[in-house]
């Protein structure tokens, strides 16, 4: 789905997170950043790839790493998301789905027979000076951790 790929420039981003904060890719410059990008607060796949981040958090920050996840949701659900969860890194709230789109994880996808625009789960791991380093289209949920982990 997306074009961007290792070596590119990460699309400059901003927005507001689950409390209001604007959080934007400069935040985090001389720092790795996980972006990753996910179709709905509270649902299943969303609920088990958050959690499992939030389960590795510390040793993603001992590698250098800072975890801010983005869906089109609003803040109120983020919010709602992120409290009933426990959830310790900043969830954008993308309404407008400028930051999806500059990362072109928007578009059609198939589920149970049916095609609809959507949110392509897809990660980009974002080193310290703006560059994509990695690029996860086929995110486990369960260990996705595991699989950003494996290359560093």
């Amino acid at each position: 789905m997306t074009t961007l790929d290792k070596g590119d420039k990460a699309p400059h981003f901003e927005s507001t997170d689950q409390n209001g904060n604007t959080v934007s890719l400069n935040d985090f410059k001389g720092k790795k950043v996980i972006l990753y990008f996910y179709p709905k607060d509270m649902t299943p796949g969303c609920t088990k790839e958050a959690c499992n981040l939030r389960d590795h958090n510390s040793e993603l920050k001992e590698k250098g790493f800072e975890i801010v996840g983005v869906s089109a949701d609003d803040e109120k659900k983020h919010a709602k998301f992120a409290e009933k969860y426990d959830l310790n890194f900043p969830l954008l709230a993308d309404t407008e789905k400028e930051v999806i789109q500059a990362y072109g994880v928007w578009g059609p996808k198939t589920f149970m027979g049916k095609t609809r625009d959507g949110i392509h789960r897809t990660t980009f791991v974002i080193d310290e000076h703006g560059v994509i380093e990695n690029v996860i289209k086929k995110v486990k949920t369960k260990e996705h951790a595991e699989q950003i982990l494996e290359h560093y």
